[in-house]
């Protein structure tokens, strides 16, 4: 598939460490142009260092996601700079741990803000330059937690259900209007990255046990998740799962539907204890 993105330009958000960092330098290697942005402008130089290393022309910008203007600025340079967008992969994301009674309406607000509006303002930003490349892909990033909900994540999982079907709807407009733009929703499980380490929460005891349980059960390399996901979004593929934990969960919660609640509800009693929270 190395082919499908030769010489296009591509635009990763988040791009400074995990995921977004992976799926960067596998673009590298594939033969893209590049355009990255985060808010960790050290992170972000050394993965652009990194791309640079392996042949790619790159664009880099400090973008807060959050921020519509700023993407739109950073959606104008990269457009000077290259003259097209082909590829849009909206990865930025953070993590946040608490009950809802326990958190902070401002704490919920910052996880949307950057989790599911930052996938918004990407899509607003470049949507116009892919459509105008005659043949776009979007990939948005939601997660494992798009497809069923866990206590203690109503922030995260709200974020990442809104991406879901902020895309899911996305999609269809694009085909109903038979716009060259193939649009992808991505649900990674538990790949290892610094997003549990760098998760914010009430509890700071809660928040490290939840970062360990992660670190045990994160199984996929981030390199393996970045070529899956440039894999499926080459093939226009609708929904791609990341990970066998995450083809298991896709495939329980279709089959038990609203009923895999109570299950997961004594589980997590057994994992964080009866308090939740």
């Amino acid at each position: 598939m190395s082919e499908q993105y030769r010489g296009r330009v591509a635009v990763v958000t988040g791009a400074a460490s995990g995921m977004g960092r992976s799926m960067a330098a596998e673009l590298a290697r594939r033969g893209a142009r590049l355009a990255l942005c985060d808010v960790d402008a050290d992170g972000l130089a050394e993965t652009a260092n990194g791309c640079r290393a392996l042949g790619a022309e790159v664009e880099t910008g400090v973008v807060d996601v959050a921020e519509y203007e700023q993407v739109l600025r950073f959606a104008e340079a990269v457009v000077a700079r290259f003259g097209a967008v082909h590829d849009l992969f909206n990865n930025a994301g953070v993590g946040f741990a608490g009950t809802v009674s326990n958190s902070d309406v401002k704490d919920l607000a910052r996880v949307m803000d950057i989790d599911y509006w930052g996938v918004v303002h990407g899509t607003k930003a470049f949507l116009p330059h892919l459509i105008a490349s005659g043949a776009g892909r979007i990939a948005n990033t939601s997660s494992i937690f798009g497809l069923f909900a866990a206590p203690t994540q109503s922030a995260y999982n709200a974020a990442k259900f809104a991406v879901r079907g902020f895309t899911e709807s996305l999609r269809l407009e694009m085909l109903l209007a038979g716009q060259p733009v193939t649009v992808s929703c991505v649900h990674p499980g538990g790949v290892r990255t610094p997003i549990a380490t760098r998760a914010t929460g009430t509890d700071p005891g809660e928040l490290a046990h939840l970062a360990q349980l992660f670190d045990r059960m994160a199984r996929t390399d981030p390199d393996r998740a970045a070529r899956t996901i440039l894999d499926a979004t080459a093939r226009g593929r609708a929904r791609i799962l990341v990970g066998a934990d995450a083809h298991a969960t896709d495939l329980l919660v279709r089959v038990l539907g609203s009923a895999y609640q109570r299950p997961l509800a004594r589980l997590a009693a057994r994992l964080l204890g009866s308090s939740g929270g």
